[in-house]
């Protein structure tokens, strides 16, 4: 058995090595531009490579991410709106959509812009997006009438942890069947 050397990597190996990585993690996920550079920093911490230095990682992470970004392979504006878009066809309230976006790591601008764009088409947008979760989780206008008064608490609780305020979700618990039931099938 031939013993292998260990070669030294130089940076330019490594930057190609860095791209291919990204470019494949973009290819499978789509991620936004703070959740690929999290993916490649452990990439890199986690692998041993012996002469490159974690300041030197860094560096060439930026490097990497600034390429993605000017070839438009990544772009915060686009992830922020894609995933509002899909988050609201979910039935998800406005904060829960800033929220995810914040910890996902947009940067702020664009989570303004998303946010004000989603007021513009619907300005009621929580408001339908609690009536969808009433829908899905059977609370609220979509339970028997009977039983609707006992379980009014914890359907405003529910609610309330699907990031809806206390206003949307009293109007939601108020609506009656028959408005519900219109409104659902105008959704």
């Amino acid at each position: 058995m031939i013993p292998i050397k260990n070669k030294k990597k130089s940076l330019e190996v490594t930057v190609e090595e860095m791209t291919n990585f990204a470019l494949n993690y973009v290819e499978k996920f789509a991620p936004s531009k703070q959740q690929l550079r999290t993916y490649l920093l452990k990439k890199y911490l986690t692998s041993r490579t012996p002469n490159i230095k974690k300041n030197d990682v860094s560096n060439l992470i930026d490097i990497v991410l600034e390429d993605l970004e000017k070839s438009k392979f990544i772009n915060d504006k686009f992830y922020s709106e894609s995933k509002a878009k899909s988050l609201i066809q979910r039935g998800s309230s406005i904060n829960k959509i800033r929220n995810y976006l914040i910890n996902k790591g947009v940067g702020e601008k664009y989570i303004k812009n998303t946010i004000e764009q989603i007021k513009d088409k619907n300005e009621d947008q929580d408001f339908f997006s609690a009536i969808k979760i009433c829908k899905k989780k059977r609370i609220g206008p979509s339970r028997q009438e009977d039983n609707r008064p006992l379980f009014y608490k914890k359907d405003i609780g529910v609610l309330a942890r699907s990031g809806f305020d206390f206003e949307v979700s009293r109007r939601v618990m108020d609506l009656d069947k028959d408005e519900y039931l219109k409104i659902i099938n105008l959704l």
